[in-house]
């Protein structure tokens, strides 16, 4: 685990999925630099591949807590947008921003609680979303130094929330919420475990969950990603009771689950 963490890309990343990782490397017969390259490689499909850039978190709480305290102040759009751009999977999703949660979540809004799984920088998309003024937000990642960041940003606007480690193939929060986001993440943890999507869709404490998938590769191809996620999903949820919603977008596929 010291050996895989020396590397600052991955010094941040909770040590929960570092310690099960590094277990698995070592039940698999791997040991020395094989062992920590397998680990690393695991990290980097997960988590590391999708940061565009390195994000200086000391700069950005330093201009979080600046800002006004309202949402829908233009001065806190801008850092919003500009800071999810450092993200892939935010990234690609502003020029829709609006229209996506708009969209998806008109049937259940005002939102009044959210659990935002494997959450990324999406907290900062809440200026976006039709939330109530009552909102509760609990999200979780891998990524330490960034949760302390959404922590920040929940309590600069006085939300009511969380911002915690989780290692979502080892255990999903128990939260009961109106509706849990899983936006883009089902491949992500597939990398880690096969089976996890059905097992967490199923263990959830949610009455709705918004899943997303990309429609394009990290490199802008397509390569026949919208049927297989359109399919696979579907496959996901097959004999289940559940009603589903399905939205597409330029970028990506959504579809909201209602348990």
């Amino acid at each position: 685990m010291a050996q895989v963490r020396s590397n600052p890309k991955y010094a941040a990343i909770t040590e929960d999925l570092v310690l099960r990782l590094s277990q698995e490397a070592l039940t698999s017969g791997l040991s020395g630099k094989p062992a920590v390259k397998f680990v690393r490689n695991k990290l980097h499909q997960v988590g590391g591949a999708y940061f565009k850039r390195d994000i200086d978190y000391t700069e950005a709480a330093r201009t979080l807590a600046e800002l006004p305290q309202q949402l829908d102040a233009q001065e806190v759009w801008a850092f919003c947008r500009t800071l999810m751009q450092s993200h892939a999977s935010t990234a690609e999703r502003l020029p829709i921003i609006g229209d996506f949660y708009t969209t998806c979540l008109a049937s259940i809004a005002p939102i009044t609680s959210i659990l935002d799984l494997a959450c990324g920088l999406n907290p900062l998309s809440l200026p976006w979303m039709p939330v109530a003024a009552n909102l509760q937000y609990h999200a979780c990642d891998i990524y330490l130094d960034m949760l302390g960041l959404i922590d920040s940003f929940l309590e600069h606007f006085n939300i009511t929330g969380s911002a915690s480690s989780c290692d979502l193939v080892s255990q999903v929060p128990r939260n009961r919420v109106q509706v849990a986001f899983l936006l883009k993440s089902i491949p992500c943890l597939e990398q880690m475990d096969k089976r996890i999507a059905t097992a967490l869709l199923t263990a959830i404490k949610a009455e709705h969950i918004l899943v997303s998938f990309p429609i394009h590769s990290l490199g802008g191809r397509q390569k026949g990603m919208f049927a297989f996620y359109r399919d696979h999903f579907y496959d996901l949820v097959a004999g289940q009771p559940w009603a589903v919603l399905e939205f597409e977008f330029k970028t990506e596929l959504a579809f909201l689950v209602t348990k």
